[in-house]
């Protein structure tokens, strides 16, 4: 599992997790806070979610009417960061880390918790929200040793990693040993696109690019062509490595090289939670669904697994793609 970085802190793009260029746009074009082409009529917004940049570029023959919905959009991620921001020191997820219960917990974490621990069994723990502490071990070593030619001591941190230890229902959540801690850093960004989508759709957007960590595309954009998704190199994140048209879909890229431990670079925040080892950067694994959730948690467990188990699983799941990045092959499709 991808440990949270991004929801700690509002992070440049060039330190997210994922880096996914979206070109649904006129190359060069400047996206302002607010902004409608009079005569494509597709409004776009720009700003910052979950600690990094975001955007909306929805085809509305209203603008006023776009400007609103977009307002209520912002409002939407607002109201869930609330829920789900690890830099939020009051979010319903601060506090469940901090005092290691909460009671009475908004329905939106309950349903999400709920839903990774599903990924979690049907990855056996490879897909795992516990992680965090980890996370934090590998944080705080390298911060004061830099230049560490070896990783840090995970014996003592790998009993509190064990997704089967919080315990989730609608009145109270909470965990069986003292210290553990969670991230929704490999799904939360997904589940939040989602939300917004559907608020979107509930007033009557039905053409929309939606990136706000994960992508998510509805419908033809006003030209009607797909929505052109660009994926990053792995090993050069500002350049793209190739494109996914998208009708419909959600598209998350999950890969190492957003964040690296060491001054070497040699580190990468990606962290097998059976083990504790850093996983290689040179690769990045994107996963086109029909949900941005669901499209944003089996690219961060994909992301730990061997080609041939990827395989093997994502054939027996239904609208579900997947492509490999790497630096020989480009962007090649696995399944």
């Amino acid at each position: 599992m991808i440990p949270h970085n991004r929801m700690t802190k509002p992070a440049s793009p060039l330190t997210r997790r994922r880096f996914i260029g979206i070109v649904g746009f006129c190359a060069g074009a400047t996206l302002l806070p607010f902004r409608a082409h009079a005569t494509t009529r597709r409004h776009q917004w720009s700003g910052v979610a979950l600690g990094a940049r975001a955007s909306m570029q929805l085809v509305h023959p209203d603008a006023a009417k776009a400007r609103h919905i977009i307002h209520l959009a912002v409002q939407e991620i607002e109201r869930l960061e609330a829920v789900f921001s690890l830099y939020r020191h009051e979010s319903a997820l601060s506090k469940l880390n901090r005092e290691g219960y909460l009671s009475a917990p908004p329905l939106e974490l309950v349903e999400l918790l709920q839903r990774a621990k599903s990924i979690s069994r049907a990855t056996n723990g490879l897909f795992d929200i516990t992680v965090q502490p980890l996370w934090q071990r590998y944080h705080r070593y390298y911060s004061a040793h830099p230049d560490a030619e070896t990783p840090p001591p995970v014996d003592d941190i790998l009993p509190l990693i064990n997704w089967r230890a919080v315990r989730i229902d609608p009145a109270h959540i909470g965990f069986d040993k003292p210290g553990m801690a969670i991230t929704l850093n490999g799904i939360a960004q997904g589940y939040i696109t989602d939300r917004v989508a559907d608020l979107l759709k509930r007033n009557g957007v039905d053409r929309v690019l939606l990136d706000l960590g994960e992508t998510r595309a509805m419908g033809l954009r006003e030209d009607g062509r797909a929505w052109a998704v660009g994926v990053a190199d792995p090993q050069a994140p500002a350049r793209i490595s190739g494109h996914i048209e998208c009708v419909d879909r959600a598209v998350a890229t999950s890969g190492g090289y957003g964040l690296m431990f060491d001054a070497a670079r040699r580190i990468s925040h990606l962290l097998n939670p059976h083990t504790g080892a850093s996983i290689p950067a040179a690769r990045s694994i994107t996963v086109v669904a029909d949900q941005a959730a669901t499209a944003d948690a089996w690219s961060t467990a994909f992301s730990l697994m061997k080609n041939k188990d990827i395989i093997k699983q994502a054939v027996q799941m239904d609208h579900l793609a997947v492509y490999q990045s790497d630096p020989t092959q480009g962007l090649k499709h696995l399944v």
